[in-house]
């Protein structure tokens, strides 16, 4: 009898602590949260805690991927074709979506805002292995550094690896693409 009590107090405690939610909030770490889709270069949503929440990434911006003012926008500020920055931005999709497929848990470490004008939740996201992914995505010349004050943590790496990634014409800022 008092095995089963033991083994019921067990269960019971342990189906308590996985049922536990975990708050997102301002300088939040380590927030598990399971890709269920990826919308565009920098956007995609998630499960954290039973919920499925829209994620921004902190401190990057890849170029749209599909037409939308924001791209004729991008398209008039810097000169360049529009079907340009959308082919940029379907390229900068489709890196995201080999870095993190649906199914992936990732890590997600807020800053000062927890969420951006549209609602989304403004993230760095950690990827399984380690790795930032906003910084990833910088790096390999896929995504620019986009700075909004007060969410700063990390600008001094997202800079030093758009630095380098154009000094080794990585993605975008490959003469070739």
């Amino acid at each position: 009898m008092r095995k089963l009590f033991v083994l019921l107090f067990l269960i019971t405690s342990f189906s308590c602590l996985s049922q536990e939610k975990v708050v997102i909030t301002q300088n939040s770490k380590n927030i598990p949260c399971k890709v269920s889709k990826v919308v565009d270069g920098d956007t995609f949503y998630c499960i954290a805690n039973g919920e499925e929440i829209k994620v921004r990434l902190i401190g990057v911006d890849t170029p749209e991927s599909h037409k939308n003012p924001k791209a004729l926008r991008d398209a008039e500020k810097t000169g360049m074709r529009v079907e340009d920055i959308i082919k940029m931005g379907k390229t900068a999709y489709e890196f995201t979506k080999r870095l993190i497929p649906e199914g992936t848990t990732v890590y997600l470490e807020t800053d000062v805002q927890l969420t951006d004008r549209y609602g989304r939740i403004l993230a760095y996201v950690w990827l399984p292995d380690g790795r930032m992914l906003n910084e990833v995505l910088v790096r390999e010349g896929y995504a620019q550094v986009y700075t909004i004050p007060p969410n700063v943590k990390y600008q001094e790496i997202l800079l030093s690896a758009q630095r380098k990634a154009r000094e080794e014409g990585k993605g975008f800022w490959n003469s070739n693409f």
